[in-house]
């Protein structure tokens, strides 16, 4: 079999996806941790962290697929498929988890806003890193998904 399931490590939509993870995690780190004092809240922390983890991740597999396509030859090894399959859901899990507390974080704040705890800039910083952090948990899902669908068609489950 020499075709390889669209999205699996080594092929060029594998590579798309990885740097709009990448893109999208430095993203949602930049606009929570740059000029606003995010370590006030916890579900802020625990999005900074998550995608701190997720930008090695990402970046790491990226330039796995990059040698992969470089040598022509696309990452078939079964427990390195598995490996990547595991990071990724546990990453994605993660990021999906952070993503959905600082939206309800963001929205609890805007909706006491009267009372000064977040001013309309620093609030709107929040919502469009919780918005990056969901597009990065969307790329991340989906990657895990064609690898899944890669390790089937490789007959091995």
């Amino acid at each position: 079999m020499d075709e390889i399931a669209p999205g699996s490590v080594g092929s060029l939509p594998s590579l798309s996806l990885r740097l709009g993870q990448a893109v999208f995690s430095t993203a949602a780190l930049l606009f929570m941790s740059v000029g606003v004092e995010f370590y006030s809240y916890t579900s802020f922390c625990f999005l900074v962290t998550s995608m701190g983890l997720l930008i090695p991740w990402s970046c790491f597999l990226a330039v796995v697929d990059v040698y992969s396509l470089f040598l022509g030859c696309p990452l078939r090894l079964p427990g390195a498929i598995i490996l990547i399959i595991v990071g990724d859901w546990v990453l994605s899990l993660l990021s999906l988890g952070a993503a959905c507390a600082t939206a309800s974080v963001v929205s609890l704040l805007l909706s006491v806003s009267t009372n000064g705890y977040c001013t309309p800039g620093v609030c709107g910083r929040y919502q469009l890193s919780a918005a990056m952090a969901f597009l990065s948990w969307f790329l991340t899902a989906s990657s895990s998904l064609f690898n899944l669908w890669s390790l089937a068609s490789l007959r091995l489950l």
